[in-house]
């Protein structure tokens, strides 16, 4: 064990590691009595995440985790969600959590780690690390800035002169940020804004804070988390410092750690980037347990406004079966954005412009990042994915039926994919576009990010006809029908079939055991379609999950925008 834990320790740091491995020993042994979960696999067709803020829920003077407890309790989503994201509910001063003050620490504002706990109670929580960087108002950057000579190295200082144009830019925003000093004027790598501050992974002692804060965050009841930002923590100049190797072994040491500490935990790395890289971080089965399908939500969206299933279809089919142990993250909304670099590769430019257009057209906002030559070019768009899938502007604003079979469409197509679905709050509510939000706070990720209070909400979800309770009442039965069916186990396979109509798309999942099988059929297309190509499937179903099937078998048609899961039998499965 300490023999893995050493090569995973030099790895990183190479010669030197060492001298500094018996600090990482002494540290572990605080958490060799982390509690076992009791389980006896690390997921099955029962898991589904949502992901949410701390307070987007409000309720009078109550701490608004306290709040989302009791919305969750109140309307039975322990067993549809079973787990909980909470979003950054640490101290923070921007990025709504991710410039993180204290890991350690739960906002006063939201509540307290009994608060936390208690909701592990009824649900199992995935929380995030914030490994790149620290707020400027943290105590380590306040050190840094006093000259304490333990966190001097913490932090990269950089000559304002020196050539950064091969370093790959998520924003559109200056690398470094001029800091008074101690020791005078200094300019610091600033990834993603002047207020977080990124790290120096190069001196180990960072990397032995964050051991600590992953441990702690297990020891807090967590099963899944996310490492952010995870891609950029490691910069060498002359490099893009992203995906450096020395990133990809910090994750394997993690999962080292965990395989032996608290092997029912699950890593999560969290890099909006294109396909392939973004599957790098599943390494040979020993680096993240699962990874985010950052290329399933703009293919969906792409599909979908262009009623053309056809690159959507293609990349689910050339999609790598993950290394045994490892999963895939689906999901078609988040607290960000929805990116367009997982894009790259699997879609013309010009159908790119479009999405861009379209997202425009319907309140959107689109955040650049600043390419290699220097160009601000389209990162991604920032609206509701309820509102990205809304009707042509020119039809006006209300929630039509046809826009609310779009997005449930999206809805059931993530669900039935292979791996752990995750369920943006928004998204289940079916929220709309915050421009305020956004406006106000010069944020566009705020846009997507809108808080709610208890009187606001909970009587729109009881409301017969309004669209919010349609959502919210049709993602439940999605949600039932899905965690009691054995095929859509994570670990199941999946197979495209090959179909003709350009807005046909169709899939198998099945079990592990080969036991159960579903077909997944979806229409995404604005007029019928029949389903003559499906027939040699479709004769051998039991029944139609989702009552979306119209006529007899044989002429069986799809509406528009229709999705079926045909339940197989045995013999079908076989």
């Amino acid at each position: 064990m300490q023999n893995r834990w050493r090569q995973r320790w030099r790895e990183v740091y190479g010669p030197s590691a060492e001298s500094s491995f018996p600090q990482l020993l002494a540290l572990l042994d605080a958490y060799r009595d982390l509690p076992g979960s009791g389980r006896t696999t690390r997921w099955d067709e029962r898991d589904a995440v949502l992901i949410t803020y701390a307070d987007q829920i409000t309720r009078g003077d109550e701490f608004p985790l306290q709040t989302l407890g009791r919305w969750l309790q109140d309307e039975g989503w322990a067993t549809l969600l079973n787990i909980v994201h909470l979003l950054p509910f640490y101290p923070s001063t921007s990025d709504d959590g991710f410039a993180v003050v204290d890991y350690r620490a739960v906002d006063p504002r939201l509540g307290q780690w009994s608060d936390v706990r208690r909701l592990t109670q009824r649900q199992d929580l995935m929380v995030d690390l914030v490994l790149n960087h620290v707020s400027s108002m943290s105590a380590w950057f306040r050190q840094y800035l006093a000259g304490d000579p333990h966190y001097v190295p913490f932090f990269l200082e950089l000559d304002p002169r020196a050539d950064v144009s091969q370093v790959t830019r998520p924003r559109s925003l200056p690398l470094l940020t001029p800091f008074a000093t101690d020791r005078g004027r200094r300019h610091v790598w600033t990834t993603f804004s002047d207020d977080q501050i990124d790290l120096n992974f190069a001196h180990p002692s960072v990397l032995l804070q964050m051991v600590d804060i992953l441990l702690f965050y297990v020891r807090q009841g967590a099963r899944i988390i996310r490492l952010d930002a995870v891609a950029y923590i490691w910069k060498e100049l002359g490099t893009s410092c992203i995906h450096r190797p020395q990133a990809h072994a910090i994750v394997r040491l993690f999962r080292s750690l965990l395989d032996v500490l608290a092997p029912h935990v699950v890593l999560l790395t969290e890099t909006n980037v294109p396909h392939r890289e973004n599957l790098s971080y599943l390494g040979q089965g020993d680096e993240a347990h699962m990874v985010y399908q950052f290329s399933l939500p703009p293919l969906l969206l792409d599909a979908l406004l262009h009623q053309d299933a056809v690159p959507l279809r293609t990349w689910l089919s050339t999609l790598e079966t993950p290394p045994p142990g490892t999963t895939y993250f689906n999901f078609t909304a988040s607290h960000d954005g929805i990116g367009l670099r997982p894009l790259e590769g699997l879609v013309p430019p010009g159908r790119i412009e479009r999405l861009v257009e379209s997202a425009r057209a319907r309140g959107g906002l689109v955040s650049t990042r600043r390419d290699t030559e220097g160009r601000d070019v389209p990162y991604e768009l920032n609206l509701t994915y309820f509102d990205a899938l809304a009707d042509d502007p020119s039809a006006g604003p209300h929630v039509t039926d046809r826009h609310l079979a779009r997005f449930l469409a999206s809805q059931a197509i993530m669900l039935a994919c292979r791996g752990v679905p995750g369920v943006y709050f928004h998204s289940l509510v079916g929220t709309r576009n915050d421009p305020c939000g956004a406006r106000t706070s010069g944020l566009a990720r705020r846009i997507n990010r809108r808080k709610l209070t208890w009187d606001e909400l909970v009587p729109a979800l009881h409301a017969t006809t309004s669209w919010p309770a349609r959502v919210w009442r049709a993602y439940r039965r999605l949600l039932q029908v899905r965690i009691a069916h054995r095929a859509f186990h994570p670990d199941g396979e999946q197979h495209v079939l090959p179909v003709h109509a350009p807005g046909l798309l169709a899939f198998l999942r099945t079990s592990p055991d080969h036991a159960a099988q579903v077909l997944v059929a979806a229409n995404l297309a604005d007029r019928p379609c029949a389903a003559d190509e499906l027939r040699p499937w479709i004769t051998r179903a039991r029944r139609e999950l989702l009552g979306a099937a119209q006529g007899a078998r044989e002429t069986w048609t799809l509406p528009p925008y229709g999705v079926a899961w045909w339940d197989l039998d045995s013999d079908a499965a076989g």
